[in-house]
């Protein structure tokens, strides 16, 4: 199968072009000239808010004037992730796609149809003139991924909608009605540098080969998070040998599971053999902990170039008491929708900043918005008996399921007439903008679907490409029965 053979053509085709614009969270700039420049050259009424945020308006077909609006959504950012071992500049280079089999993927980079298929879609139907309609209106929000900027920012009236699509969910078949809120939390130690004694060998220990995922997606499937085992490893070391910490990075984004962290110690040079031994022993240990979800977990140890400098031991042995204690994984499951994760939190990322600090994400997510609050003060409280400086973010709240949704039972007599099954009506436990359409209109009716998607927010992202044919199907079929304005 060739690019150019893969339906719906005018889907694919719109997925391509916007492969090629660069459209990293807070780097939007490209695809917004790009929505705007299309709008124009389509004579489609085209608004762009003060973030950013890209609305374009397209009048009902002949005969479906007085149906409901329907308001289309995605957001127009990707998660920037690639392996280690690849060259790619997520800023300037385009996204260069492959097909496997009946899945099309990136090259050893994510492949942003999270959620470039869902603005590609958008984009089919607006330049298809042959697609039965009421009015619509098409929205494009901007840092879906690392704040959710767009939705926050938008403002009352700037969509008219009665009905809102979000096409942002990742498994075909399944319409979403729920999700969860999210809260982030920042901890932040300051170390002072002190010298590594001489007689000392610096040597780097790295984790990598992890799955990673989705930290609200893929939570519950008990995949390793490359800070913990790392941290772990530091932690028996910190405590049978005279370990300088020099060095420490691990994971990227806070909604990503850390799929890969290193650290560079420094030990005396009589305990070098003995330090190798104990990995080899932790590797195999750990390796059998994650034989099933993740196969391909590696545990290295490689010589590094001696450093004089190092993190002082107070703040070394409160960083690593800190990150063994925060919790990371599943907390609780609903107790109203069996098989949803209720509560989680994530242990995303740690960097070493400038100006001695080291600065810890994580964030935490419940359908519940208790349960989020207790969550977060659970990894606040963590972080400051460690000493750390902490801080949250807003958070965003949840979606609330509405079972009784004019539009879901549309979406569900559809997909039974089209495919004859009936679509699953599911809650999510990732986040979604829906939350906050709510806030601003709280009139709204929405339901989330899409194609299906694997490997999210990692290198290993992958699209199964006859679900974005069952996807448009269903999407215009809907569209074509959208309920009359009462």
């Amino acid at each position: 199968m060739k690019n150019e053979d893969l339906k719906p053509q005018g889907v694919f085709h719109y997925f391509a072009e916007i492969c090629k614009v660069p459209r990293p969270s807070k780097k939007e700039e490209k695809i917004i000239a790009y929505l705007q420049a299309f709008g124009k050259k389509h004579n489609l009424e085209t608004l762009t808010d003060e973030v950013g945020n890209v609305l374009i308006k397209k009048p009902a077909t002949p005969g479906m004037e007085n149906r409901k609006t329907i308001v289309l959504q995605s957001h127009v950012d990707m998660v920037c992730e690639k392996n280690n071992d690849v060259q790619h500049d997520f800023l300037n280079d385009p996204i260069e796609t492959e097909i496997d089999g009946e899945w099309l993927k990136a090259k050893g980079t994510t492949l942003g149809a999270d959620n470039g298929i869902g603005v590609a879609t958008e984009l089919a139907i607006l330049a298809d003139d042959t697609i039965a309609h009421g009015p619509l209106e098409c929205l494009f929000t901007i840092d879906e991924e690392t704040g959710l900027t767009g939705a926050f920012a938008l403002k009352e009236g700037f969509m008219n909608g009665d009905i809102l699509l979000n096409l942002d969910s990742e498994d075909e078949g399944e319409l979403f009605i729920g999700c969860a809120g999210g809260i982030d939390t920042v901890a932040q130690f300051a170390y002072q540098e002190v010298d590594v004694p001489a007689g000392y060998f610096c040597c780097k220990v790295q984790v990598k080969g992890l799955k990673g995922g989705h930290s609200g997606g893929d939570i519950h499937l008990g995949r390793g998070n490359a800070n913990k085992i790392l941290n772990r490893f530091l932690s028996q070391t910190l405590k049978k040998y005279d370990m300088y910490l020099c060095e420490i990075d691990g994971g990227n984004l806070r909604n990503a599971i850390a799929r890969e962290a290193h650290a560079v110690i420094a030990l005396p040079e009589a305990d070098k053999h003995a330090v190798r031994a104990d990995l080899n022993i932790f590797a195999a240990e750990v390796q059998a902990e994650y034989n099933v979800t993740d196969p391909d977990l590696q545990l290295l140890m490689e010589s590094e170039a001696p450093r004089a400098k190092a993190i002082d031991k107070d703040t070394t042995k409160r960083l690593i008491q800190a990150i063994y204690a925060v919790p990371h994984g599943v907390y609780a499951m609903s107790q109203d929708i069996p098989g949803l994760v209720e509560t989680s939190t994530n242990m995303a990322s740690v960097k070493m900043k400038p100006g001695n600090i080291i600065r810890i994400e994580t964030s935490q997510r419940s359908s519940t918005a208790s349960s989020k609050r207790d969550m977060n003060t659970m990894v606040r409280t963590v972080f400051e008996m460690a000493g750390a400086e902490v801080s949250s973010g807003e958070g965003y709240p949840g979606w609330k399921p509405n079972p009784h949704s004019e539009i879901l039972e549309i979406a569900t007599a559809s997909y039974k007439r089209l495919f004859g099954v009936d679509a699953k009506v599911k809650a999510i436990h990732a986040g979604l903008e829906c939350g906050l359409f709510l806030d601003k209109y709280p009139t709204l009716d929405m339901i989330s679907f899409g194609p299906t998607l694997q490997g999210v927010h990692s290198p290993d992202e992958r699209m199964l490409i006859p679900t974005v044919q069952k996807f448009w199907d269903h999407l215009l079929d809907i569209l074509k029965n959208a309920p009359v304005k009462k």
